[in-house]
């Protein structure tokens, strides 16, 4: 294993960050697989399945089974970790910007498409290198000018030449689901099966440019520039991303994340970037990929105190009583109940809510939504 830090613009005299990668297996051999923790720094479970996980891979570097590469980020957001306000962890927003630490990632397909346009021919693994050269270029000449994008950099200069890139987050209270693109589905199902998940959602291009889609969408933006402009060169998928929601923010224990490390390690196994000698046995899957387009957010009607009826994980009817929002001044309790079916995948952790605020998510199998499809 090799430890690498890098050393992030600092934004005040005397005061700098720095995020540190770990390297297992030879860069250039076989599949490269990206996997990072935390980006939304206080959702912490991904950090613990990061540990578990480098146990795994250190083991299997030393047996000699490493038969790709792996690049493990177990904190990938040293910035929104150090944030506090009140004694309370502030890491989805950066507070100087008040900027989702996994938004705002550029359209790296606009970006290198100048210099790759006329430079693809009729080999598919030449014109992928092609790409992957050109975004290595576009990447190491940007120069950030605020530690945020300087974070922003550093990830993708990490990430942009692999396979695959999962980034490990999770929810307030929900069970495992899963986000990917679908142009990366086929690809990626099979760790969904390994981790079981229970909600799984598939957009072509969820929008806000998350750090998953800017490394996948590249892809597939690209192809479409290419048949845009007539060019029938191939481009497969050069990149299949993924955001795994590991539960909720409370379920940070040794037991939940040894038994998602060996799921993903067994992935890797799966994948052939880790020698086995046996083949990885998929379980079946506990639910059906549905359309993110067709998950529906639940609001509070009213201000008060909320009160669950549903469950996380709970299989939901059109109708079902989800949660009561209750106003003791005016003695008023307001039902919430859910407008598709589906499972009920996630929830808040407060229990007062605002006119108008965020409840829960039901995955919906009917899509009826467009435009932006994630939340802040």
């Amino acid at each position: 294993m090799q430890q690498t830090h890098h050393p992030l613009l600092s934004p005040s005299l005397g005061s700098q960050k720095t995020l540190t990668s770990l390297h297992f297996g030879t860069p250039g051999k076989g599949r490269k697989v990206y996997l990072q923790a935390s980006l939304h720094a206080e959702e912490l479970p991904g950090m613990l399945v990061a540990h578990h996980l480098r146990t795994l891979l250190h083991a299997a570097e030393a047996a000699g089974q490493m038969t790709g590469e792996v690049v493990l980020v177990p904190v990938a957001n040293p910035i929104g970790l150090a944030q506090r306000v009140d004694h309370k962890p502030m890491g989805r927003f950066e507070l100087d910007t008040s900027e989702n630490f996994n938004r705002h990632y550029p359209d790296l397909a606009k970006a290198v498409w100048p210099a790759v346009q006329n430079h693809l021919g009729n080999e598919a693994l030449a014109n992928i290198a092609t790409v992957r050269r050109a975004m290595g270029e576009h990447l190491r000449a940007w120069t950030p000018d605020t530690e945020l994008q300087s974070l922003r950099r550093a990830l993708l200069l990490l990430a942009h030449d692999a396979d695959f890139m999962l980034d490990l987050h999770c929810d307030c209270e929900a069970v495992m689901h899963f986000y990917t693109e679908e142009s990366c589905w086929p690809q990626l199902e099979p760790l969904t099966h390994l981790l079981q998940c229970q909600a799984i959602l598939l957009a072509r291009n969820s929008g806000s440019g998350p750090i998953d889609e800017c490394l996948s969408g590249a892809w597939w933006r690209l192809t479409d520039l290419l048949v845009a402009a007539g060019n029938g060169a191939p481009l497969p998928q050069g990149c299949c991303s993924c955001t795994i929601e590991l539960r909720g923010e409370a379920d940070v224990s040794h037991a939940l994340a040894t038994a998602d490390a060996q799921a993903i390690f067994a992935w890797l196994q799966h994948a052939g970037v880790i020698a086995s000698k046996t083949q990885t046995l998929l379980p079946p899957a506990l639910c059906q990929a549905t359309p993110l387009s067709g998950s529906e957010t639940l609001h509070a009607p009213a201000p008060g105190v909320v009160v669950f009826a549903a469950q996380v994980g709970q299989k939901l009817q059109v109708g079902d009583l989800v949660a009561e929002v209750i106003d003791p001044i005016a003695n008023l309790t307001h039902r919430v109940v859910a407008g598709v079916t589906g499972v009920f995948y996630a929830r808040i952790r407060e229990r007062y809510a605002l006119a108008g605020a965020e409840l829960g998510k039901i995955a919906g199998a009917t899509a009826f939504k467009t435009g932006e499809l994630l939340g802040a």
